[in-house]
């Protein structure tokens, strides 16, 4: 199977609409280095390196099996050369039906969905990343203004104090400027609050802990851009890992599906035989060739359950493509009109 880029993908899918002044934390910065270090992304793509070992294992052969017997003791008197004494087998199945490939295809068909598992959850760490990068430069523009909003407070405080001194303003002005000033601190302490979770949701994702120290990041700048909901509803449909993954599941199934028919042609199995007699001078007496096979057509009702059973498995996996495919669409029109 031909595994595309997954950064070429999330550059396609998450193409930036904030940008970042140079010299402070960027948003590309974090997503590189929540691509490289989040633990997740790195189990995800262990699993996916591990399915795509059970690929070379399913279309692998049977192993080669060997056999010895020997006689140990006899009870009556034969003459000499009238029993074969020793035995050594070699057999081999050959997988001649191609239920191997099949597994193989199906392998293969499910490294496929793992790999769509691990996008996913690579798309997800980057959403998370950004909106996280998004709330903590927010949060350092609200300080800033949270700030020059409290030294203009104090300066209303100290002016109506004054007014308030000379006769000029009554009590009550002063005491709305003073709540004024203590609503503001209040504020300021939630979006002191705001930004540490902020950060602590940053660490996380980039795997470090949650106190580590961060850069302050850039002010954004929004970009605004044209979107068309028909390419935007076919850029999901090309790329989402969810249908991608639904397909892969398709695919795996239709193989189990052949697999299962597969199973009515029996697999023969080839051995060779070196026999020794109980008195003979060689080491081997005779040499026999043999072949074996499974009978499968006298148990027809569980290889036809396992035909039913793939079938139903492939109808399944198609319904489950049909209705993620469905949702894709409405989830970008929702988006869309959010945006």
């Amino acid at each position: 199977m031909k595994y595309f880029s997954t950064l070429a993908v999330i550059g396609l899918m998450n193409a930036p609409i904030l940008t970042a002044a140079a010299d402070r934390l960027s948003p590309t910065e974090i997503v590189n280095v929540a691509l490289r270090d989040n633990a997740s992304i790195k189990a995800a793509r262990a699993k996916w390196e591990m399915m795509k070992a059970r690929v070379p294992q399913a279309r692998a052969w049977e192993d080669l099996r060997a056999g010895v017997d020997s006689v140990t003791t006899r009870s009556v008197s034969i003459p000499p050369n009238s029993f074969m004494d020793q035995t050594a087998m070699l057999e081999q199945e050959v997988p001649v039906s191609g239920k191997n490939l099949s597994r193989a295809r199906a392998a293969t068909a499910e490294a496929g969905a793992a790999f769509e598992d691990l996008r996913r959850l690579e798309l997800d760490v980057v959403s998370r990343a950004r909106i996280a990068y998004a709330r903590l430069a927010n949060g350092y523009a609200q300080l800033e203004v949270n700030r020059r909003n409290e030294d203009l407070i104090g300066q209303f405080v100290q002016i109506s104090r004054s007014r308030y001194e000379i006769g000029a303003a009554t009590q009550a002005d002063v005491l709305i400027a003073q709540t004024d000033a203590a609503k503001l601190l209040e504020m300021r302490a939630d979006i002191e609050r705001q930004i540490s979770e902020a950060q602590s949701a940053l660490n996380v994702l980039l795997n470090r802990s949650a106190q580590a120290p961060l850069d302050r990041p850039a002010a954004l700048v929004f970009i605004p851009r044209a979107l068309s909901l028909s390419t935007l509803q076919a850029i999901a449909i090309a790329h989402r890992p969810e249908l991608q993954r639904a397909q892969s599941r398709i695919n795996a199934e239709r193989f189990r599906l052949e697999l299962a028919n597969r199973q009515w042609f029996p697999d023969p199995a080839l051995n060779v035989k070196a026999q020794r007699y109980n008195d003979a001078s060689q080491a081997i007496s005779e040499v026999d060739v043999g072949i074996s096979f499974p009978i499968p057509w006298l148990n027809g009702k569980k290889y036809s359950a396992g035909v039913l059973e793939a079938r139903k498995s492939v109808e399944n996996a198609q319904q489950e493509f049909d209705a993620a495919r469905v949702e894709a669409l409405g989830l970008v029109r929702d988006q869309l009109k959010k945006i």
